[in-house]
């Protein structure tokens, strides 16, 4: 979709509307007597600033016509007011004054008029000046509703890209989960439970959230393992458990050279999560923290929740047991501090789990 930027013409500018302000009601007369006598027919006027100022907070106008000196509030602070109460919806100020001191000008073109005339002035100075300041007003605030149009295009497309990639990898988790039914929302819990520690690890919200959405991806190599092994109701043997410990790795290859750096820390986090603090774990004999720090907090939750979950070849444990067994093995399976960490905040995470239950 575009969206044309028009410059003004005469019938647009003879749409605009001007408010006049001068403590002096013939120059507001002549003033208004010029104008309308050009085309330009919606004018407001006052000789009080301090109301003059309160027509514009109400409705801005295309353009201001603002003597210098006038009691109670004179031109350039008429315009500071102006411009921090309406900020970029402020419109712009055409000075017109007797006075032509340096000083004077200076002060108001720097407090923000932008055009300064003196009197006395002739009527096509003054129609020039108004005409020329009313189409840069005109095009700026043209070109803020594109630059507002193309924000929200961009906000739009960056929803629709959010909801593309949650679902995909909805749907890579469910190709998972067809494998291995018994996991039921598994995968999904593993993204809610690694999401909340790292946040009370106090991890910035960008991981926290690319952790949430990338860590139900970390077992989805188990696509790649037989059903005689992914399914086996009983201990596996050698050879089987070499199969299985090979989910790792395919899943990784699986999500990994995409350049997303979402799907590259769920490569990543497929990889580790098997990986064991005191280097004991697969595919590759990591210990530490050496071990990616994504794959220390998914592992610290898919051990929790494997626990509690019914598999082919165990039934759940009670949650007691499960949080006992977390104590017991950190420090040699699980990192020591993310496992604390899990510990001290038990209760928001057996809440998570609960919650999401089968």
């Amino acid at each position: 979709m575009q969206m044309a930027i028009n410059i003004p013409d005469e019938i647009s500018l003879s749409s605009a509307r001007l408010l006049v302000i001068d403590d002096m009601q013939v120059s507001v007369d002549l003033l208004i007597c010029i104008l309308r006598r050009a085309g330009l027919a919606h004018i407001s006027a006052t000789t009080d600033p301090l109301e003059g100022l309160n027509l514009c907070l109400v409705s801005p106008p295309d353009l201001v016509l603002l003597d210098y000196c006038m009691p109670g509030l004179d031109g350039p602070a008429f315009i500071e007011a102006m411009n921090q109460a309406l900020g970029d919806d402020a419109p712009p100020v055409l000075i017109i004054t007797a006075h032509d001191a340096g000083n004077m000008r200076r002060r108001a073109l720097e407090t923000g008029a932008i055009d300064y005339v003196t009197k006395p002035f002739t009527d096509w100075e003054i129609l020039t000046r108004a005409r020329n300041l009313l189409r840069l007003n005109m095009l700026y605030r043209s070109q803020r509703s594109l630059s507002r149009f193309l924000e929200e295009q961009v906000r739009a497309r960056t929803a629709e890209l959010e909801h593309t990639r949650a679902e995909i990898i909805h749907r890579l988790c469910n190709a998972g989960e067809f494998r291995d039914e018994d996991t039921g929302r598994h995968v999904a819990r593993i993204g809610q439970l690694s999401a909340r520690l790292a946040a009370l690890a106090g991890l910035d919200d960008g991981f926290v959230q690319r952790l949430g959405a990338a860590a139900p991806l970390h077992d989805i190599g188990k696509i790649g393992i037989p059903d005689r092994v992914l399914l086996k109701p009983g201990k596996l043997d050698p050879a089987e458990w070499n199969v299985m410990r090979s989910h790792c790795a395919l899943g990784a290859q699986i999500l990994a050279g995409s350049g997303l750096p979402l799907l590259d820390l769920a490569s990543e986090i497929a990889l580790s999560h098997h990986e064991k603090w005191d280097g004991g774990g697969y595919p590759r004999g990591l210990s530490g923290t050496d071990i990616p720090l994504s794959g220390r907090i998914v592992a610290v939750c898919d051990v929790f929740d494997a626990l509690l979950s019914h598999r082919p070849y165990k039934q759940p444990w009670s949650m007691d047991r499960a949080l006992a067994y977390i104590g017991e093995v950190a420090g040699s399976h699980l990192d020591p501090d993310i496992a604390q960490l899990f510990l001290d905040n038990r209760e928001e995470m057996i809440g998570i789990r609960l919650d999401m239950a089968d």
